[in-house]
């Protein structure tokens, strides 16, 4: 276990001012409140949280931060109490202490809708002081490192919530060294076996090619030489964890992939950086679209950097980064490069983020979710995801996830914008709105009034922003519906009791189903949440129960307007029970289909000529014709079993035709009279039970064979 003394040295290295006996102090206080307590590996327990502010004096953090991570789990596992760390620490670290507790308490690898409930206070947690995360993930380090002490369940699901979670959350932070630590040690957990095979694959590569990072690394330095540029340059193999990832999403074998050894030059000055690719480039030949300027187009977390693969005379490619000696600060420590100390005093660094500025850009975009399930979505898209930078038509840059649309581009604007698109133009080109963008694309978004979010645009959304946007939207459009068919239907089943659905009966109705208002229960009404006969029997018991007079034909569909006449579409032949879609026609009133009918994706970008509608809930008679199509045997009698069959289910038959006659079968279209889709399904269940029955399906008229509609 390191010493308090060797602790104190460390934090020196970078803060010669700092407080040495509150550090001592701190510690102390720790070892005497875990005096006792050991972890599973038999070592006293206060060795971990004197490793994880190990892990954090790496990043030059403040002294606040140390101490916090000396007492993390003191509140916890000890008898220390909140007001005992207050009074003896000051209040900024009992927060801070306090902070860790509850991260510590989130169970973030239970089942999915818990996980997404516990991210999201993951994530108010972080808003109110960023350290707190950087502790947890220090404490989540050095338990991974640790993790074989632990039973292999434990192991598994400790693995799987680090690869989940914590390892992309510091990739995000801009800790890309941590991220990748924290993959690797979970890889090693959750497939030893696949991390083994690059192992040895690598090692067989160093005894076949000799020492290439060596190799590389000397050739580098050299070029640099000749053009007169001071910088440092340093090479590495890429983790096994990156390489098995890279052989997954390319699908190709170890001895097929190139880029998998990295290079980083730190030079001395911003005009050295692009002075150096030029050096590199002029000696090895660049990779065409493995290039990026993250220097010019920083990412949000403060990272800045130039990418670019290159490749030798023998084929094989490596990643080259280039960047000065303050950005490779920022890309070591990422959003924690805000609390950096350097020689006693915080790190000026320009290149540092305000962390309370990158969560808020962050979180943003998840407030409005309302479940959880789309919270997490909407949060790992964010946490993933790379970033390509596009321009709007005045030059400003819109930064954007990798594979991002126009449709996430505009609601990156403004939610308005996103609304309102209808259009998009890429380098003054109109393309469609599913077009992926690019980087350096100049991007215009075209709007219209009276445009409103669509669903598919849900399938072409790639950012939490976009889609949280939409999906609120198109619930708010569709409560609106919902409300307003809500309405017809509790009219209609009022009248169809001798009762009027007035203001007072549905503020009834809605007390009575403990609804919190009346526009709540018409909306799920509308949305078949709810029942008209349950609105109804709320009020009226005792006419409801007796509900029995069969609706007749003309009053049969909810939803149209006063004086709209309507008829069943020939194409799908809809029942009652069924979901059904109306269709306007100038001088036809309404068609209603089913809405699975294929016919309605020839008006599907017409959506001013669509009805919600709705079949009476009560019951209907038997004059809805369906037409049914069957094999049968052709014996003596068969037809005459099948009439009577048919007759005993309450149908009546309308029209019956012959379309096809062979020796051992006929096959014919029977037009039956039902009252619903209910008396269709038991009726075809008691024909594919008939032995003389050899196929039986319900006959919907093919597109090619009926008219448009036009």
């Amino acid at each position: 276990m390191i010493s308090p003394e060797d602790l104190i040295a460390l934090v020196r290295n970078y803060n010669p001012r700092t407080n040495a006996d509150r550090i001592a102090d701190a510690y102390a206080f720790g070892e005497q409140m875990h005096d006792g307590q050991f972890r599973h590996s038999g070592e006293p327990y206060f060795t971990h949280p004197v490793a994880v502010a190990a892990i954090l004096t790496e990043q030059r953090l403040d002294d606040a931060t140390i101490i916090t991570a000396l007492l993390h789990d003191t509140i916890e596992d000890t008898k220390a109490s909140y007001d005992e760390i207050s009074t003896r620490f000051g209040d900024e670290v009992a927060m801070l202490v306090d902070g860790v507790t509850k991260l510590t308490n989130l169970q973030l690898s239970s089942r999915e809708t818990k996980q997404a409930e516990n991210f999201r206070k993951l994530f108010m947690a972080m808003s109110k002081d960023l350290r707190v995360i950087l502790v947890k993930l220090a404490d989540r380090l050095h338990n991974m490192r640790t993790i074989k002490a632990m039973r292999p369940d434990k192991q598994a699901q400790k693995a799987r919530e680090t690869m989940d979670i914590y390892a992309p959350l510091a990739g995000r932070m801009g800790m890309q060294w941590m991220r990748e630590e924290l993959e690797d040690l979970a890889f090693r957990v959750l497939n030893p076996e696949g991390r083994q095979s690059i192992i040895r694959r690598f090692v067989t590569l160093q005894r076949e090619t000799g020492d290439v990072i060596h190799r590389i690394t000397g050739d580098m330095r050299a070029e640099l030489e000749k053009t007169g540029i001071e910088a440092e340059v340093f090479g590495r193999a890429k983790k096994p964890y990156s390489i098995w990832r890279k052989m997954q999403e390319k699908d190709q074998g170890f001895s097929r992939l190139s880029d998998i050894y990295g290079f980083r030059i730190i030079t001395a000055s911003e005009e050295d950086c692009y002075r150096a690719l030029g050096a590199i480039h002029q000696r090895w030949r660049a990779v065409p679209g493995r290039f990026k300027d993250y220097i010019s187009q920083p990412k949000s977390n403060g990272y800045r950097s130039i990418h670019a693969t290159v490749s030798g005379r023998d084929g094989k490619r490596v990643e080259v980064q280039i960047r000065t000696r303050q950005m490779h600060d920022v890309a070591e420590t990422g959003v924690a490069a805000h609390w950096s100390y350097r020689d006693g005093v915080r790190s000026e660094n320009p290149f540092a983020v305000d962390p309370a500025k990158w969560i808020a850009s962050l979180t943003e975009q998840f407030d409005a979710e309302e479940d959880h399930d789309e919270f997490l979505e909407a949060v790992k898209l964010e946490m993933y995801s790379d970033q390509v930078f596009c321009f709007t038509p005045k030059g400003d840059v819109i930064k954007l996830p990798k594979g991002a649309t126009p449709i996430d581009y505009a609601y990156a604007i403004h939610t308005r914008i996103g609304h309102a698109c209808v259009g998009a133009k890429v380098d003054a080109i109109r393309v469609p709105l599913w077009t992926r963008l690019r980087n350096g694309q100049s991007v215009e978004i075209i709007t219209a009034e009276g445009q409103t979010p669509q669903v598919s645009w849900l399938d072409i959304a790639t950012t939490g922003k976009a889609r949280t946007a939409i999906r609120r939207a198109l619930r708010e459009a569709d409560r609106a519906r919902f409300v307003k068919l809500g309405h017809e239907l509790a009219r209609s089943a009022f009248e169809h009791v001798g009762r009027k659905a007035t203001d007072k009966a549905l503020e009834t109705a809605a007390r009575a189903l403990r609804v919190s208002t009346v526009d709540e229960l018409l909306a799920r009404l509308g949305a078949a949440v709810l029942t008209a006969h349950d609105v109804v029997q709320a009020v009226y018991p005792e006419l409801a129960a007796d509900d029995s007079d069969e609706v007749p034909p003309r009053r049969a569909v909810i939803g149209l307007e006063p004086g709209q006449s309507f008829e069943r579409a020939p194409c799908c032949q809809p029942l009652p029970g069924e979901r059904i879609i109306g269709i306007t026609y100038r001088g036809r009133g309404v068609v209603v289909h089913a809405a699975d009918c294929d016919a309605l994706g020839e008006v599907e970008d017409q959506p001013e000529r669509w009805v919600d509608l709705h079949w009476h809930s009560g019951t209907h008679p038997a004059v809805y014709g369906v037409t049914l199509e069957l094999t049968i045997g052709n014996d003596a009698g068969v037809l005459g079993r099948i009439c009577t069959l048919i007759g005993e289910k309450k149908a009546n038959i309308s029209d019956l035709e012959f379309v096809d006659r062979k020796p051992d079968f006929y096959r014919l279209m029977i037009n039956v009279e039902l009252r619903d889709v209910e008396q269709l399904h038991s009726l075809m269940l008691m024909l594919e039970a008939e032995s003389d029955v050899a196929a039986v399906a319900r006959f919907r008229d093919l597109p090619e064979s009926r008219p448009k509609l036009g």
